[in-house]
Order: structure tokens, then C-alpha cells, then sequence
């Protein structure tokens, strides 16, 4: 397999116009095609083999808990050393094929991605509860990481021996990128596919093999990803796909002596938890493991007397409530000087209560959290709310079969109450008062995470010092603090939110490879 795409090329993939009809008629037929598998048993996928078990995870639509939307095979620890032993054998090859050639296949499955976009986005209403614009958007990134990955493994094998070494006389001295060997992808249920198959296709491209371990509650849509790498021909063995228990599966692979790195996306605990189990080298391990990951953030957005106070409420809304607030990079935190905080305040709550609940697959904006361990966690952290602020909106379980909370806002929260410096991974939002701009952002960095963060002002001077001083891998001026694009917003935060690895970058893939340096005498 061969390619002839420049890496120069790149562009993000454009967002589904829903208000042509068209396309509202092309998302409900594939909405209709997708119920129509609902229940569909779906396999482990080691090398060559496909393997049904009788221990299964059940995939159940959060929005409609009656709904199964289908079934993969639970993994073992035996099979996940099968798989191990798999993708050590296949990285003897898979390493030795060329760069282009192992683009090429991220090109293809970006193109057959592309043509069954809404599809995909179909898979990611049903079991993820998202609605159209956000899955659009999820299936969007994916296509871009798949696009920008293989032109950045293309770049870099183009270029790998031009790097501006010191010219010493009489040596000949070269860099080359060389893969690790064997990784674990462990991937998130909130991006089920943008970030299940970015971190998935950054390793392979790179020359990697992987066993990919999907999240509990939305392995379907990661069955449906590996389906597609197959059927654009990658070679059995580079992606193995093995559903199962964090501790049984997960542990078990992340301690393994021939696991070479792991790429987690997740909360702050378990990605501790890996980190601390990766540092430790077992018995017959012959390097240090490599940790990439991401884990979460207590994201904010300030505003100061200077700003545009509508764009700065819509924004707050906006970072608050897309996807339920079940984004590592959601404001669940507004920071808000006194002078405007009442008329800031009065304005968020208004939008907020203008947003409709029900159904992601009637496109309603706000649709359920993803399931009953996240709906009593995040209840939970309502309950201390109503201790810890005043109460404006929400608060409440909403009605549906599902995990449906009304958006919430507290506001006169205390900067070191519990809702103001705990990640809640749900539809609440915590409002603080600043007595001016400074203490603003002082406020915005009282927290261990460093993820995301938004400042609107119009004053020049502010914005300065809010680009030196406010302490996250993503900040965005008069924006909302989600919706990072490929290639345009690399991604990756500061402190416990994680390595600061930012996907979607062009040292991105760096993380999957090793230097060489070769010097020869002239």
C-alpha cells in the first residue's frame, strides 16, 4: 500500500450544517440503520483470531437504560498475555514497514470514515448520549487525527535526516525515529472515538503495535473503529483489541515487563494509579516505561469588567453544559469580577434555563450522563453544592429513562469549596466572585489541575498577563474552553491533568518513537 498525500495538506474535517434538511433526512437514516444492530455480539480480536466468550460487557443506552445497544467479550489476564505475546511478534514486522506505507492506511480509513460519517456519529448518540452536534464533532476529530497523524509520520520520515545537527568535520551524523515496541491504549468513554482512535493510530503509525482496551461503557463504538482498520487491510496482530477489567486486563498490561508505554485517558486517580504501577520495573524489563496521559480538570472561565458580557455568558454556558459537562476540558468553574458579577450571573442562568433535555438521538441539547455510577457520583457532588453555594437553577434529577440531570448553577461558591477545586464530570457549574481582574486569575489558578482555561476582556494589558500568568496547557481569550481542533489547538494541560502531551501537535508522535542518532566517520 502506497500513497501519494502530502503531509502540507492538511485541513480539518467541516462540521454537518444540521439545519439543511438533507442532512437532518441523511442523520436520521443512519440513526435508523445503527438500532437496527442494536444487541449485536461483538469479539475480543487478537492477531488473526476473532473470540466470542461468555463473559460480556454490556453496552446500554444511557439515554433509554432499556436499550442494549450490544455485548463484547469480556477479556481475561490469559488472554491479555495472548495479546501481548501477539503484538510482541507483529512489531517485528509491522516496525520494518515503511512510513508511507503505514500512513496510507490511516488515509483510507479516514476516507471510508468520511463516507460513513454519520453512521459513526449514529454509534456515538446511542451509547455515549451525545447529541448530533456533539458526535458530528467527535467523529469530525477523528477523521483529523487520522488525516494529520499520517501526514506528521510522513513529515517526519521526510525529514528525520535533515535535522539541524552541529556539522562536525569528518562525520556524517543523522537522526532517525525508531518505534518503542509494544503499547496499551486505554481510552475514555467521553471521546469514545476522536480520542480512542487518535491515541490508537498515533502509536500504530509511528510503527508501534498496540492492544487497545476500551472504555466500559462504549466498546461498541471502539469494535466498530477496529472493524475499520481491518477492512482497510492493516495486518492482523499491529491492533488487538481486548475489552475487560481495569484491574484484571488494564493492571495487568500496564505492569507487564514488554509493555513499552501506555497512553491513558482518564480521571486524575486512575492515571495516578498507572503512573505509579508503570514506574515500578518488573522482573525481565529492560526499559523505563513511557507514560502518556491525560486526566482530567477543574477548567474555568474569568471574566472581567472590560468584556463582552453576552459572548462571555454564552461562552460559560457553553464550556459548562456541552456534553453534560462530560468533557476533561469543560469550565465547570466561572470566575467573575464584582462589578459585572450580578449581571454576568443573571445572563448565564437565563441561557441556562433556555436549555432543552431529552433524547441525543431527538437532538435535544442536553441529553444523560453516561451512567448510574457517574449519575450518583455527580448527585452526590450536587448535594454538597447546596451546602457550599446558593442554588440558582437545576439541581435535580431530570425526567427520562436515563441518566438525565438538570444544568446546574451555584453561585457565591467559596474558591476553595469542594465544587470549586473537585472534578464533578457533569452539568454543574460553580460561580465565584473576584474583587477585580488579578485576584480573577488568582482564583482560576487555585486549583491542582491545569487543563483548559478561558479570559474575556478587551482591555490588551490584562489579556498579556492572563497569556503569562494563567497556568493551563490550553487557554483561549473571548472563547469558550472546549473544542480544541487538530493541528490548530494541540491539546494537553499542566500539573494533575496530566504529561502535557498535546495530541494533535506536530511532537506529537515523538511520544511513540525513540531517537537514534548514527554517526559515521567520513
Amino acid at each position: 500500500m502506497t500513497t501519494t498525500v502530502p503531509y502540507t495538506t492538511f485541513k480539518n474535517e467541516a462540521l454537518t450544517d444540521f439545519s439543511a434538511e438533507e442532512n437532518k433526512t441523511a442523520m436520521h437514516a443512519a440513526l435508523a440503520r445503527v438500532r437496527e444492530g442494536f444487541g449485536r455480539k461483538y469479539p475480543i480480536i487478537i492477531g488473526s483470531e476473532k473470540l466470542f466468550l461468555e463473559e460480556e460487557i454490556i453496552s446500554v443506552n444511557p439515554g433509554n437504560v432499556d436499550e442494549v445497544v450490544g455485548t463484547v467479550s469480556k477479556g481475561s489476564t490469559n488472554l491479555a498475555e495472548k495479546a501481548m505475546q501477539t503484538a510482541l511478534a507483529t512489531f517485528e514486522t509491522w516496525k520494518k514497514v515503511a512510513p508511507a506505507e503505514r500512513a496510507a492506511y490511516l488515509f483510507k480509513a479516514a476516507e471510508l470514515m468520511r463516507e460513513r460519517k454519520h453512521e459513526f456519529s449514529s454509534y456515538l448518540v446511542y451509547e455515549s448520549g451525545k447529541n448530533w452536534v456533539e458526535a458530528d464533532a467527535d467523529t469530525a476529530e477523528a477523521i483529523d487525527f487520522l488525516e494529520f497523524y499520517g501526514r506528521e509520520m510522513l513529515r517526519l520520515s521526510q525529514t528525520s535526516v535533515h535535522q539541524p545537527l552541529t556539522k562536525v568535520e569528518g562525520d556524517d551524523n543523522q537522526i532517525t525515529y525508531i518505534p518503542l515496541g509494544v503499547g496499551i491504549i486505554i481510552s475514555p468513554f467521553n471521546f469514545p472515538l476522536a480520542i480512542m482512535a487518535g491515541t490508537t493510530v498515533a502509536a500504530i503509525v509511528s510503527g508501534n503495535t498496540v492492544i487497545l482496551k476500551p472504555a466500559d461503557a462504549t466498546p461498541v463504538i471502539a469494535a466498530k473503529f477496529v472493524g475499520l482498520m481491518e477492512e482497510v487491510g492493516l495486518p492482523a496482530g499491529v491492533l488487538n483489541y481486548l475489552p475487560g477489567d481495569g484491574i484484571e486486563v488494564g493492571e495487568y498490561l500496564v505492569e507487564h515487563p514488554k509493555t513499552r508505554f501506555i497512553s491513558f485517558t482518564g480521571s486524575r486517580a486512575v492515571g495516578c494509579r498507572i503512573y505509579e504501577r508503570a514506574a515500578k520495573v518488573q522482573k525481565g524489563q529492560i526499559w523505563l516505561k513511557r507514560v502518556i496521559a491525560e486526566m482530567g480538570g477543574k477548567d474555568g472561565v474569568v471574566v472581567d469588567e472590560t468584556a463582552d458580557l453576552d459572548a462571555a455568558a454564552a461562552a460559560i454556558v457553553a464550556s459548562a453544559y456541552g456534553y453534560q459537562g462530560q468533557k476533561c476540558s469543560a469550565g465547570s468553574r466561572a470566575i467573575i469580577v464584582e462589578s459585572v458579577y450580578d449581571e454576568v450571573v443573571k445572563k448565564v442562568v437565563e441561557l441556562t434555563k433556555n436549555l432543552t433535555i431529552g433524547l441525543p438521538e431527538e437532538n435535544y441539547a442536553i441529553g444523560p450522563v453516561i451512567d448510574k455510577k457517574s449519575f450518583e457520583k455527580i448527585m452526590g457532588y450536587i448535594a454538597i453544592g447546596k451546602t457550599e453555594g446558593n442554588l440558582l437553577t437545576g439541581g435535580e434529577r431530570s425526567k427520562g429513562n436515563g441518566f438525565y440531570i438538570e444544568p446546574t448553577i451555584f453561585a457565591d461558591v467559596n474558591p476553595q469549596a469542594r465544587i470549586m477545586q473537585e472534578e464533578i464530570f457533569g452539568p454543574v457549574l460553580a460561580i465565584a466572585k473576584a474583587a477585580d481582574w488579578q485576584e480573577a486569575i488568582d482564583i482560576y489558578n487555585n486549583t491542582e489541575y491545569g487543563l483548559t482555561g478561558a479570559y474575556h476582556s478587551k482591555d490588551a494589558s490584562r489579556i498579556d498577563y492572563a497569556h503569562e500568568n494563567m497556568h493551563c496547557g490550553n487557554l483561549y481569550i473571548n472563547k469558550k474552553c472546549t473544542g480544541a481542533l487538530v493541528g490548530a489547538n494541540p491539546f494537553g494541560g499542566f500539573n494533575m491533568s496530566g504529561t502535557d502531551s498535546k495530541a494533535g501537535g506536530f511532537d506529537y508522535l515523538l511520544l511513540f518513537t525513540q531517537a537514534k542518532l548514527t554517526s559515521r566517520k567520513k
